[in-house]
């Protein structure tokens, strides 16, 4: 049980193994919604327009164009429902509650279908190894509402800081944007020279990673720990410059991973820290600084000068 205090409300405990099946559930409703937007919202440079993004409830598609109509999603983590509303005033939502994937994927459709709204997406998740179709997918279905609760007042902690982090670049950037396909909340800044064509990454076709990828990144965020073992911080560099991962972070618990080629930092080292914002910011800012400094990125052009 987490103390009664501000910062465990802030900055919750999330261990892996407490909500590991609510967690995977959820991904693949994020997914769902996520594909809806993606068929729906007209494209963007680096798939920009396939993001949810933070609200003070959960997580929002923000207004997709329809034609004469515009269309939002929302994820509502407090009163627990998925939201639909139009710009002409039809509404419609979904419970979030204990319910196979296949039965949230059959509501969502019948919600669509209530507005007036026909879309066809693929049905198969994407990002991960268990590739069953949505609407055949019965053997996800837990919904912890505590635990979820604490993955969103954990995420608008991220989100801040994250905007904080981003606030100090002037040259391109991303905004502070959660991917359904992996299941984080991430910033990217460009150095804003081309990359080399990506080679491609498991379960996404070639010409996703080639787009999100056409420039040189230095990309930082938060995930809750799939394929790692607990929720972390990461930050990578795309191309990985020579020298980067030796270069010298912070704070003391980050660490480089060779076999995800990523700067780590455990969420328990910010959970626990006595300043939590100045140790994830030293982080992202050390890490940046590695892709930067080991890259030659033309910092006093991109960077805005700090007081």
């Amino acid at each position: 049980m987490e103390e009664a205090n501000p910062r465990s409300a802030a900055w919750p405990e999330l261990p892996l193994a407490a909500w590991q099946d609510t967690y995977t559930t959820l991904h693949l409703w994020t997914q769902i919604i996520g594909k809806v937007r993606l068929a729906l919202a007209p494209r963007l440079n680096h798939w920009w327009q396939v993001a949810l993004y933070l609200t003070p409830r959960g997580l929002t598609t923000s207004a997709i164009p329809l034609a004469e109509r515009s269309l939002q999603i929302d994820f509502d983590f407090i009163a627990h429902r998925l939201l639909f509303a139009c710009s002409d005033g039809g509404t419609s939502s979904v419970p979030l509650a204990p319910k196979p994937v296949a039965g949230f994927y059959r509501e969502v459709l019948e919600a669509l279908r209530s507005l007036g709204i026909r879309v066809e997406i693929w049905p198969v998740p994407v990002e991960i190894a268990e590739r069953v179709p949505f609407d055949q997918d019965t053997s996800h279905s837990a919904y912890d509402p505590e635990y979820v609760g604490r993955f969103h007042r954990l995420l608008l902690q991220v989100d801040r800081v994250l905007n904080e982090f981003r606030c100090r670049f002037i040259g391109k950037t991303s905004p502070v944007h959660f991917f359904w396909g992996s299941f984080d909340l991430a910033v990217t800044r460009f150095s804003g020279r081309t990359a080399p064509p990506h080679p491609g990454g498991p379960n996404v076709a070639r010409y996703v990673m080639r787009e999100a990828y056409s420039h040189e990144v230095s990309s930082a965020g938060f995930w809750p720990g799939a394929g790692l073992g607990e929720p972390a911080f990461y930050s990578y560099a795309y191309p990985e410059p020579p020298g980067f991962a030796d270069y010298p972070v912070r704070p003391e618990k980050a660490y480089y991973h060779p076999q995800m080629r990523e700067f780590i930092l455990p969420y328990e080292a910010i959970r626990t820290a006595g300043e939590p914002d100045r140790a994830l910011l030293a982080f992202l800012q050390s890490t940046y600084e590695a892709a930067a400094e080991r890259g030659r990125w033309d910092r006093p052009a991109l960077e805005r000068p700090q007081a």
